[in-house]
């Protein structure tokens, strides 16, 4: 922080202006310059000193919540001889402040838990508090509280404690569960129905359950858990008190998961749940919804809990069916949010049923499981056994019929239309319906349509009378845009019998914005006839393409041809992005050796396309869509579009030395994919890479450069991956391969996904050259290219990767890693081995609080795993353990 300690003074107005400065502004400097301060060392002192002096909340709630912010992310900056004074200090703080507010009391306790979960000095803590303060009674809340959040603090995020310290701790918790527990029992018993100490009591003990290090013989026979299901069989039991009970029993339940070795236990909450039946029916009858959801909770956390036995052993003992009838009654509630919380527990019985396959089973699970689908079918209105047959008989009121095609729309796709004869009965009547029918109805029926394409295409004589059905539906404003979609559909199913229609789909691509449509269902619309339109003969697509294109080559030009109003150019993205769907969708079959017949209309288009992109170059959002739109270009003739190389490379190098949009970067990955493999544009593409890469380097080398633009890093090593698999031996014998690679260790600890999965792929795909397609001509000399870079590289590499794998990167990317790290091993094992011997040396073997981190036997066990894999995914189960030990 610049300028020195700030006084305690200006903070404290700092923290006013915060919470009360009337104007936005004001508030946004405050909240900038206390973030500042909790950055810097000054935070400690000026926070321990705001807590002495208690002047309000709004000062004391900021300490309170820095000083945990500090123990969480900034412990390392305290030496060790101050943990136990910090220790003492924040005790003293949260007992004089006990009664000032409930939040500052939270914020203290989980400084006092993530402290006491680092400082490796403080042994038996749980025992040490307790012994401090169980006889005073007033310092109960506060204890409690330490004693709640402590167990929920273990698998904090937050805190890089490691494995080692986190098993440490755990048994720790567990040898002293007891002691809490019987607390919590005496604290209920010396303060009788004092709700909000039962709340405290019922959070704490849910937190030790959560955590899974209760004795389930010794929670069997304890008092608390009686107290629990009174409270919760109490008519009269306020909301929150429920909650806070209803959420105990569901932790209980997922505690003893394991049913076969926590038998005591789970038969006392089994019969405990059992006795809430006549609870629920009291909250369904007093319209209590909150009271109805809790105990739907433990319904279905009871049946999750029990499932394998319910299923292994049915209607017997603990797989006493009347669970299910519990499940089954909450079905029944008007109210569709209550039985979707069971929807897991029912998908999960199914799939049991499923992989068992026995008819015995089955039968006994059936009634069931009916019994649910007519619950749920209430739910829709009505019984889906009887859709069609509901629309056949009489004439049911409007809202009945558009629910029976809304179910049929949402289950269409998945009836097989083959032996189905129903589907074509539908779809006879849907096209016959009336103008005349609620808007509603029509709308649904277009979306149904729609969806049964399929049937369309099995039965072709219907496409006629459905595509004047949609088009009516096209010319009304309420369902053009779902009759858009529609059409869609049917172009992309039905591809070979919509080539006649062609001439119709046309007329409607030129006349489309005298329909009110979406901007999703007109570039539907379009991509259904670019579909269509692949169908047609070579000979007849050039001209074809060309008519559809012109609508939004010519919206183009007159936008070019127009002044600036008040300095700004109309927005061209729309007619860009229809261009783009046409050229990615048409995709015709061409033959070795045939002109594509898309290549001339490119070529005419080229230079609107290069014009817009002029005129715009400035704006991202704009540059993305022409780039797009030129990427489908490319995409769509291959190399029939060599002609546009030179000036496209001309003109994307020209404005990236000025505006460096990452989405060029990426055009040249396609331009290489493309022409990479052709001996004529080698030396260009390369030209093209150098001159990209050198403001791409210039913007990620400033500050914090690769965490503000990972869609540039992303793309840069789209474009050198490229490089490597159409043209490894061009690039790797360039200059500048030694700054790609530097950039790409750099770039590791990038914690971006798409990003760091580019950069790993990037250098995977790189050492990978030097041993692949070893039976081709310029095998030796990648081979020795790649030997070169690692000899220069390899240590940093490696010592980066380990070093990102354990403190930058979320366990998710670690596939990635590992797979980088096997290509370094099959390289090169031997010197693989002493890289990697290396690395694990300069890790750090102690936290800051002095627990330790990892132990010379786990390194050795380590580096014995990895370098002796036989296989990629032993390095990665290798790696994810290890890297436990530092989260």
């Amino acid at each position: 922080m610049e300028g020195g300690k700030p006084t305690l003074a200006l903070v404290y107005q700092a923290v006013q202006a915060l919470y009360h400065d009337p104007d936005p502004a004001g508030k946004e400097r405050a909240s900038v310059w206390l973030g500042e301060l909790q950055r810097s060392m000054y935070a400690w002192e000026i926070s321990d000193q705001l807590l002495q002096l208690k002047q309000d909340v709004e000062s004391c709630y900021f300490a309170a919540q820095t000083m945990k912010m500090k123990i969480q992310t900034s412990f390392y900056e305290l030496p060790p001889e101050t943990h136990i004074a910090l220790r003492d200090s924040l005790l003293s703080h949260i007992q004089n402040l006990k009664d000032l507010s409930p939040i500052i009391v939270t914020q203290l306790a989980l400084a006092i838990a993530d402290l006491a979960l680092q400082m490796a000095s403080w042994k038996g803590c749980v025992h040490t508090l307790i012994e401090k303060y169980n006889n005073d009674i007033s310092s109960m809340t506060f204890l409690i509280e330490i004693l709640t959040v402590l167990p929920e603090e273990v698998h904090s995020r937050s805190l890089r404690i490691g494995a080692n310290r986190r098993t440490e701790i755990i048994e720790d918790l567990a040898y002293y569960s007891s002691t809490v527990v019987t607390l919590l029992t005496s604290c209920v018993e010396k303060t009788g129905n004092d709700e909000k100490m039962l709340i405290k009591v019922f959070r704490c003990l849910g937190s030790w359950f959560n955590l899974g290090v209760l004795d389930s013989n010794f929670m069997a026979t304890n008092q608390l858990l009686m107290v629990l299901f009174q409270v919760l069989q109490r008519d009269e039991t306020s909301t929150n008190l429920h909650e806070a009970a209803s959420d105990c029993v569901c932790s209980a339940l997922y505690a003893i998961e394991n049913v076969d070795t926590n038998v005591a236990l789970a038969l006392q909450l089994f019969q405990g749940v059992l006795t809430l039946e006549t609870a629920y029916h009291m909250a369904v009858a007093r319209e209590d919804l909150d009271k109805v959801l809790n105990y739907c909770r433990i319904f279905t956390e009871l049946c999750e809990t029990f499932l394998e036995t319910t299923v292994r052993s049915p209607g017997q003992g603990m797989g006493d069916l009347r669970t299910l009838e519990l499940l089954l009654i909450c079905a029944g509630h008007p109210q569709y949010e209550v039985v979707e919380i069971s929807f897991n527990f029912w998908y999960r019985l199914g799939e049991h049923l499923y992989k068992t396959n026995d008819p015995a089973l089955h039968s006994i699970f059936r009634p069931y499981i009916q019994r649910l689908l007519h619950g749920l079918a209430r739910h829709c209105q009505l019984d889906p056994d009887h859709l069609y047959s509901t629309l056949k008989e009489g004439n049911p009121p409007w809202e009945v019929t558009e629910a029976v095609l809304f179910i049929m729309a949402a289950i269409a796709k998945s009836v097989d239309p083959e032996n189905n004869p129903t589907l074509t009965e539908v779809l006879e009547q849907i096209v016959l319906l009336p103008e005349t029918v609620h808007m509603a109805v029509r709308y649904t029926s277009i979306e149904l349509v729609g969806e049964m394409s399929e049937v369309v295409d099995r039965n072709p004589r219907f496409l006629d009378p459905v595509l004047n059905y949609l088009m009516k539906g096209l010319r009304e404003k309420p369902l053009a845009s779902v009759a858009a979609k529609a059409i869609h559909n049917i172009c992309s199913v039905c591809r070979d019998h919509m080539a006649q229609h062609f001439q119709g789909l046309l007329d409607i691509a030129r006349a489309l914005d005298s329909f009110a449509l979406s901007t999703e269902a007109a570039v539907g619309l379009l991509k259904g006839t670019a579909l269509v339109l692949a169908r047609l003969p070579l000979e007849k697509i050039a001209e074809c393409l060309s008519d559809l294109c012109a609508v939004q080559v010519l919206a183009l030009k007159k936008l070019l041809a127009q002044n600036p109003s008040n300095g700004k150019t109309a927005d061209p993205t729309v007619w860009l992005d229809r261009l783009a769907v046409i050229f990615r969708h048409t995709n015709p079959i061409v033959e070795n050796g045939q002109t594509h017949p898309c290549q001339k209309v490119i070529q005419e288009i080229w230079p609107v396309l290069s014009e817009t992109l002029n005129t715009h170059q400035a704006d991202n959002r704009i540059v993305e869509r022409c780039c797009r739109c030129l990427r489908f270009a490319v995409r769509c003739v291959g190399k029939g579009s060599a002609s546009l190389l030179q000036p496209l490379v001309t003109q994307m190098v020209s404005v990236y030395q000025v505006y460096p949009h990452s989405c060029f970067l990426y055009l040249g990955s396609i331009l290489v994919d493309e022409y990479g493999m052709e001996d004529g544009c080698r030396q260009g593409l390369l030209d093209m890479l150098q001159a990209l890469c050198m403001p791409t380097f210039q913007l990620l080398e400033q500050a914090n450069g690769l965490r503000n633009h990972p869609d540039t890093v992303d793309d840069l090593f789209r474009l050198a991956t490229r490089f490597v698999q159409r043209s490894p031996v061009t690039l790797l014998s360039s200059s500048i391969i030694v700054h790609i690679i530097q950039c790409a260790i750099a770039a590791t600890t990038l914690d971006h996904r798409d990003a760091n999965c580019s950069v790993m792929k990037f250098v995977r795909d790189l050492i990978h050259t030097g041993v692949s397609n070893d039976h081709e001509d310029d095998f030796e000399v990648r081979k020795q290219l790649i030997a070169q870079a690692m000899e220069q590289h390899g240590q940093q590499l490696v010592t980066q990767l380990m070093h990102t794998c354990c403190f930058c990167l979320p366990p998710y990317t670690l596939p990635d890693v590992a797979e980088v790290l096997w290509e370094v091993m099959v390289f090169d094992r031997p010197t693989f081995c002493r890289w990697l011997e290396n690395a694990l040396k300069g890790l750090p073997k102690e936290t800051s609080g002095g627990a330790v981190t990892v132990t010379h036997k786990q390194l050795t066990d380590f580096h014995k795993q990895v370098t002796s894999a036989e296989e990629c995914k032993q390095v990665c189960w290798a790696i994810r353990e290890f890297t436990r030990l530092f989260r």
